[in-house]
């Protein structure tokens, strides 16, 4: 587990001012001090505004996207999950994220965070240049999946769920890298001023279990609960789909496993090994997809049989347990592994340019050439599109 220990207090008191009540809630989530005291970390800052232009629908968005070069902290990158903040600003979390050569600092690393706000998209940087969610001293790095919002007075609590990665081959090849388990962390977002982790944690040891669940690779909260779905990866040979289960904690209670609560098919239970498959590995969903509500509909966004597949699916249920139901087609984002080209990971945004009866949907983009990606980061930024809901 990594956490600030002596320096969170200190962090909240220097970063989130006057904010006084996220204090409250940094005592619920982190582990109490030791008595020896530390020197408060650094505090995270945003880049110089890059200009955004009125985005009235996924056209105008596509178009900026594609066309801004941006800082040169930040040139590319998959993912792409996000969150509204109460004062109006939207948050994006992005995994593996290209900087340019004139950046100072870390060319490659393992996340980073984004902040629209009205005219401006600003990054969010740790002092030392490196991953907004620094990698731990043995090199393995947090790769987000999920993050969801609890507002509070003054503040917002930020949960983002990451997985633990090891590099296991060329950094930017997404499949050069294996899963250890998932991670949880926290950030403070005062009201118009810039979000700051106050929290790492990892839930579970370190394993290259594939069949594993990941917790976190989906989140929503919902009457005053987090809900976070975990996937695992199949135990068949011609079985591509990962599975999905659903676990649920309030808020500040996240960063402490053993509140976690399993749906096991009739009632929530403390085993994660009773956990209910909501949905089979067989034609089931990408490692990583998005689970929201909307007008007490729950839908499950994803790709189905993950990076050899090309069908997006949006699965219903009517409660966050399920049972969820296959719908049709809504859209094709196939890759293809001969031309190098990898389209991937879906991701819903529900609250993003809503219109009744449809949804927002993003998917990553890369290239097997790295040449190719660093010569044009364009080809490695996330692509939008708006699907019907079922």
């Amino acid at each position: 587990m990594i956490s600030w220990r002596t320096s969170w207090r200190a962090r909240v008191a220097l970063g989130v001012a006057p904010a006084a009540v996220a204090v409250v809630a940094v005592v619920a989530l982190v582990p109490q001090p030791q008595p020896e005291q530390a020197d408060p970390p650094a505090l995270a800052s945003e880049t110089q505004c890059v200009a955004l232009p009125p985005i009235a629908d996924v056209d105008a968005l596509n178009a900026w996207v594609d066309s801004v070069r941006g800082g040169a902290e930040f040139q590319g990158a998959d993912v792409g999950a996000d969150a509204l903040l109460q004062d109006g600003r939207r948050l994006w979390v992005f995994g593996d994220t290209l900087r340019s050569e004139e950046f100072d600092g870390q060319r490659f690393v393992r996340n980073s965070m984004m902040v629209l706000d009205g005219d401006c998209a600003n990054v969010v940087l740790p002092a030392d240049h490196g991953a907004l969610i620094a990698d731990r001293d043995d090199g393995v790095g947090y790769w987000p999946m999920s993050i969801a919002v609890v507002h509070r007075t003054g503040y917002d609590l930020v949960g983002v769920g990451a997985q633990r990665v090891e590099a296991d081959g060329v950094p930017g090849d997404p499949s050069a890298f294996t899963n250890l388990g998932p991670a949880v962390a926290v950030f403070i977002a005062p009201v118009g001023q810039v979000p700051q982790l106050v929290s790492v944690t990892d839930i579970g040891e370190d394993s290259g279990d594939p069949t594993r669940p990941t917790w976190g690779a989906a989140s929503a909260v919902s009457d005053g609960w987090v809900y976070l779905y975990g996937t695992a990866g199949p135990t068949e040979d011609l079985v591509f789909g990962f599975s999905l289960q659903v676990a649920r904690v309030r808020p500040d209670e996240i960063l402490d496993p053993t509140q976690w609560r399993y749906w096991d098919g009739s009632d929530w239970v403390a085993d994660p090994a009773a956990a209910q498959v909501l949905i089979e590995n067989e034609g089931g969903v990408s490692q990583t997809l998005s689970v929201f509500e909307r007008d007490g509909r729950w839908y499950a966004v994803s790709k189905r049989d993950e990076f050899l597949g090309s069908d997006v699916i949006i699965w219903t249920a009517p409660a966050p347990t399920g049972p969820f139901t296959p719908g049709p087609v809504v859209a094709e984002i196939p890759s293809d592994l001969e031309a190098g080209a990898l389209q991937y990971m879906p991701l819903a945004h529900p609250d993003f340019l809503p219109e009744p009866g449809t949804v927002v949907i993003s998917y990553s983009r890369n290239d097997t050439d790295l040449a190719e990606v660093a010569a044009s980061p364009f080809l490695y930024r996330p692509a939008f599109i708006r699907v019907p809901l079922p």
